[in-house]
């Protein structure tokens, strides 16, 4: 398996998403950030400090980052995990469950017009969606 961010819990509540997990495949040394990647734009990037003791790592975002003037009706940032070198993509993978995307449903928290829901992809990786105007 290749290495990278083992998502064990996300939590999304109180206009902040919070991630726990473990670093896989690869050394965890060093000062490690959770990096978001704007999917339409892989240029837009937001990055947050990762707490981290040994292999084990803590972060989270306030959902309110996430806003934009440009936004689709609906956008997709990636979760990445890094240290400025590697860059790992954030997912579940150690565990049995496949097809996460169907099974882990979690609650979407507004930031203004903006509506922002952590979600597993269809290769049970983490990403986030938002979603601009209508109701929660």
């Amino acid at each position: 398996m290749r290495p990278h961010a083992e998502i064990a819990e996300v939590w999304p509540r109180d206009g902040h998403i919070r991630l726990v997990g473990r670093i896989h495949g690869t050394p965890a040394d060093g000062t490690w950030h959770l990096l978001l990647t704007r999917r339409a734009h892989t240029g837009r990037t937001l990055r947050y400090a990762a707490a981290v003791e040994g292999d084990r790592f803590e972060t989270e975002l306030p959902v309110g980052d996430l806003t934009a003037d440009d936004y689709a009706p609906v956008e997709e940032w990636d979760v990445h995990l890094t240290d400025g070198e590697v860059e790992l993509r954030a997912g579940r993978h150690l565990d049995d469950v496949r097809g996460k995307k169907k099974i882990f449903v979690y609650p979407e928290q507004r930031a203004g017009d903006l509506r922002v829901r952590p979600y597993f992809t269809i290769k049970d990786n983490l990403s986030l969606e938002c979603r601009t105007g209508g109701p929660a």
